[in-house]
């Protein structure tokens, strides 16, 4: 599957933005899709985990309840709502794929490019 994200720009803090990720293919909807970011001069890390049907997901910490992550399995799209931005959310964001539920970056093989979001104080 490949899959391609958008929806980065520059914000300034307390601001939103939601981000897309497109997945080709007709199996879309038997990955669970996960958000990922690396931030300048850090590693990558987990950020919001999503169900194959989107019953279910899963937050890290530093974004529960500012950020959420939805899917349209009829559009093979998930989607990162983040509200309430801070500057430390700057970063690249990539979009992951994988059939474990997992947030180990590890264990997804398929990866989006990553969309850069920028936010200023």
């Amino acid at each position: 599957v490949q899959l391609q994200a958008c929806g980065g720009g520059l914000v300034q803090a307390g601001g939103s933005l939601r981000l897309s990720c497109v997945a080709s293919g007709r199996t879309f909807s038997s990955y669970n899709m996960g958000w990922f970011r690396r931030a300048p001069g850090k590693e990558r890390e987990f950020v919001a985990l999503i169900e194959r049907s989107g019953t279910s997901t899963t937050y890290a910490d530093s974004v529960k309840g500012r950020f959420t992550i939805s899917r349209d399995n009829a559009k093979n799209t998930v989607y990162l709502q983040m509200n309430s931005l801070k500057p430390e959310d700057t970063a690249v964001y990539f979009c992951a794929a994988g059939r474990i539920w997992t947030i180990s970056q590890h264990l997804f093989p398929y990866w989006g490019q990553g969309t850069l979001v920028t936010v200023s104080s």
